[in-house]
């Protein structure tokens, strides 16, 4: 890799950095018990902020889950998803049964990620698309996914919940939308490739599979 030619480049270290905190981010599932640093989450949380959005909008809002008891109950509601979801694979269900999906009981911080109420007002890149609140916030997750991989924190997006039932719990506005049940936190170590590919859940495919050129299924060429 060589950007000396680019006078906006990063200096080589820093460009490997960034390629590093990409190629090594995992949805984390195991965390080790401990808290975070005094200042850790703010600033995933800035980097997340400092993310892109549509219109500039900034659809996000964290909500930091501190009462335990309200943690038991998100995790109560997450495991009653967690069987609806084995029952709605079918043949795949008692596989899906042994993966572990979630670790908010055992995290360090947990965050309720959600979109703002009133969306409809920001018609700014929206008009066709009204989805690209959800793509903001959700390159906001990873930033804030990236930063804690730089500083050795784990992250997991969990999704399986109903939306309704996590906005009552967490008494969210009508009009909000919950994307996310965020778990933070310290870890042993960060698995070596996706947790459901290492538990051949699937695999990651080949570039080749993804990239067309001019047309739909139509193979780029590459250099």
């Amino acid at each position: 890799m060589s950007t000396t030619a680019n006078p906006h480049a990063f200096a080589q270290a820093e460009i490997e950095g960034v390629y590093r905190a990409i190629r090594e981010r995992r949805d984390v599932r195991h965390f080790k018990p401990g808290p975070l640093e005094p200042g850790q989450l703010e600033r995933f949380i800035a980097a997340a902020h400092n993310g892109p959005s549509v219109g500039l909008m900034q659809p996000w809002r964290f909500i930091r889950i501190a009462n335990p008891a309200l943690r038991a109950q998100i995790h109560a509601h997450v495991n009653e998803e967690r069987i609806k979801t084995a029952e709605a694979l079918g043949k795949r269900a008692e596989e899906f049964m042994q993966l572990k999906v979630e670790g908010i009981l055992a995290c360090a911080e947990v965050l309720v990620v959600g979109l703002i109420d009133k969306r409809d007002q920001y018609v700014f890149g929206r008009r066709t698309m009204p989805e690209m609140d959800l793509a903001s916030a959700s390159c906001a997750l990873q930033n804030f996914w990236l930063a804690a991989r730089a500083e050795g924190i784990g992250a997991g997006w969990v999704s399986m919940f109903d939306p309704q039932q996590l906005r009552d719990i967490c008494a969210m506005p009508d009009g909000s939308q919950p994307i996310a049940v965020l778990c933070v936190g310290n870890v042993h170590e960060f698995y070596t490739a996706p947790m459901l590919e290492l538990e051949k859940w699937d695999q990651r495919r080949p570039l080749s599979d993804i990239m067309f050129e001019d047309s739909w299924d139509n193979p780029a060429v590459t250099a």
